[in-house]
């Protein structure tokens, strides 16, 4: 039997199977808006420790870490980002209790001062 004439089209043959295209398999959970403000927030709150602002920015970081770790979890699966939530969420309570600290250091440092520069009066 002889071989079969070559097909038309400059002799290309595609290669057995032919190229099926990548299938896209699963997406990635997309990641919880909350948990990336609590992380932004937390950071936030240890920049500014000092400025007593890591009163007000620490709480809202951490309860914003703390509503983005329920969400993600009830998503089943839907939701990523909860390491970024539980970073915010701790970065919230270590600015609060910074800023906290902070302001008792200038409070304390102040008193001092003025305890051992008064001058008495002869």
């Amino acid at each position: 039997m002889p071989p079969p004439p070559p097909p038309p089209g400059g002799g290309y043959v595609p290669p057995p199977g032919g190229y099926s295209p990548v299938s896209a398999g699963y997406a990635a959970p997309r990641t919880d808006g909350l948990a990336i403000a609590s992380l932004i927030m937390g950071i936030l709150s240890l920049v500014c420790a000092v400025a007593c602002l890591g009163v007000v920015l620490g709480p809202a970081a951490a309860i914003m870490g703390f509503i983005s770790r329920q969400r993600i979890a009830s998503s089943g699966g839907m939701l990523g980002g909860g390491t970024l939530a539980v970073i915010g969420l701790v970065l919230g309570i270590i600015g609060f209790l910074a800023s906290v600290g902070w302001f008792f250091l200038v409070i304390w440092g102040g008193i001092m001062s003025a305890a051992t520069s008064s001058t008495p009066t002869p």
